[in-house]
């Protein structure tokens, strides 16, 4: 910066120096989100014609789910906090998964199907950006929610985990230029390198243990927001619930596609492959939580959750239970659509008094204010039955708000009519 007794160049002239500093000045945190948004609006635009050239139309709607959200909340976390790193990673694993998504479905087209396409290699090597683009949610977990670390210890623990991801890509850009170079090419249903994503001989001595330090890591990644939540209040608590919540079914999910099969048409099949949409539980609450949005409503939603799980868990067991009792086990089997319809009607019928039973319980661990709050006001209902005492009436009242609403303020009216 120019002092106020420095002399100004004659002319108005702006030195050379200075003309070739201001170009090269590192880009503005609006720029960098034009220039990322950008670069994932486009990639995901060019996956639409891509996905249904090469009939790769799940895959494009699993890259959808994950990514869209990924890209919004990303925008918006840079946008309003540019100086936290969450959002330029978001936005980072959205350009990632639509880029992958673009390569995989050019090579199918290029090596599957026949077409002449020149940047056949190139769509080879984009491909293998899905991976390591979902590693990325881990450090997003870990750096949740202001993107600082509270000590020395997780710093370092970031650069391993880094480090490791570093060797991890490098491996697999090694791995790839050697598939690119053999003949012939050979390329998976998916449109990857079968020789990356069926990995063997050196590749695999380096890609299994560092796979296995990631996942210890990010174990503990999640293990350090769960200990912070215990020494949390406030915002920051609810901000953790939000994270919790999206991240166990973001796991859930991730074990489901991970552990079930893709091949074949089956209940298990399908059941793996819709849990990639479960991914997007993750950026969402991490968006939510980051944004501050709603803050209060995560612990009807836990409590929501889980009773109807619960509630569907049991139903599904009480009409399977019925169903194979009517048919297997009775002296006198009724037939098939019989014992079906009885169990429905069963099922039905138990559905109000067990999610009311079940919401109760779980409230009281899972939402304990709303828990305490209607449980004070059904107390104070019994007693106003036998209340006479007007200026009772109206203390007890007003007890009963502030016990269960904590309002900064309460006034009773009263409409006294002659």
């Amino acid at each position: 910066m120019r002092s106020v007794g420095e002399a100004q160049p004659a002319g108005g002239q702006v030195p050379a120096a200075e003309v070739t500093a201001r170009r090269f000045r590192v880009a503005s945190p609006a720029t960098w989100v034009i220039l990322l948004g950008g670069l994932a609006a486009l990639s995901f635009v060019a996956a639409i014609p891509l996905t249904l050239m090469a009939h790769q139309l799940f895959n494009g709607l699993v890259a959808l789910v994950i990514g869209v959200p990924c890209a919004g909340v990303g925008v918006l976390a840079a946008r309003r906090q540019p100086c936290n790193p969450i959002g330029w990673l978001l936005l980072v694993i959205a350009a990632g998964l639509f880029l992958s998504t673009d390569g995989s479905d050019y090579a199918f087209l290029g090596y599957r199907l026949g077409h002449h396409l020149r940047l056949g290699p190139v769509g080879l090597a984009l491909g293998q950006l899905w991976g390591p683009s979902l590693v990325l949610l881990f450090v997003v977990i870990l750096l949740f929610p202001d993107g600082r670390l509270p000590s020395a210890f997780w710093r370092r623990a970031l650069w391993v985990y880094c480090a490791i991801y570093v060797v991890l890509l490098v491996a697999t850009a090694a791995a790839t230029a050697g598939a690119l170079v053999a003949h012939p090419i050979r390329v998976d249903s998916s449109g990857g390198l079968s020789a990356v994503d069926n990995s063997a001989g050196w590749y695999k001595a380096v890609q299994a243990p560092a796979i296995i330090m990631l996942i210890v890591l990010s174990l503990c990644f999640i293990g350090r927001q769960a200990l912070s939540w215990r020494r949390s209040s406030s915002d920051r608590r609810q901000q953790l619930k939000w994270l919790a919540s999206g991240g166990a079914f973001t796991l859930l999910c991730a074990g489901l596609s991970g552990s079930l099969g893709s091949s074949g048409i089956t209940l298990l099949n399908v059941v793996g492959a819709f849990a990639w949409f479960g991914w997007a539980a993750l950026p969402v609450s991490i968006g939510v939580a980051i944004l501050r949005y709603r803050l209060y409503d995560i612990d009807r939603i836990i409590s929501r959750t889980l009773a109807y799980a619960i509630v569907t868990g049991l139903l599904v067991g009480v009409y399977a239970g019925l169903v194979l009792l009517a048919t297997q086990a009775l002296p006198v089997s009724l037939s098939t659509p019989v014992a079906v319809a009885c169990a429905t009607l069963v099922a039905a019928a138990l559905f109000n008094p067990l999610r009311r039973r079940v919401q109760r319980l779980v409230d009281r661990r899972f939402n304990r204010a709303r828990y305490d709050a209607d449980k004070t006001v059904a107390v104070f209902a019994a007693r106003l039955q036998d209340a006479l005492d007007l200026d009772a009436v109206q203390n007890d009242l007003a007890s009963v708000v502030h016990q269960a609403l904590e309002p900064a303020h309460v006034s009773v009216w009263i409409n006294q009519r002659g």
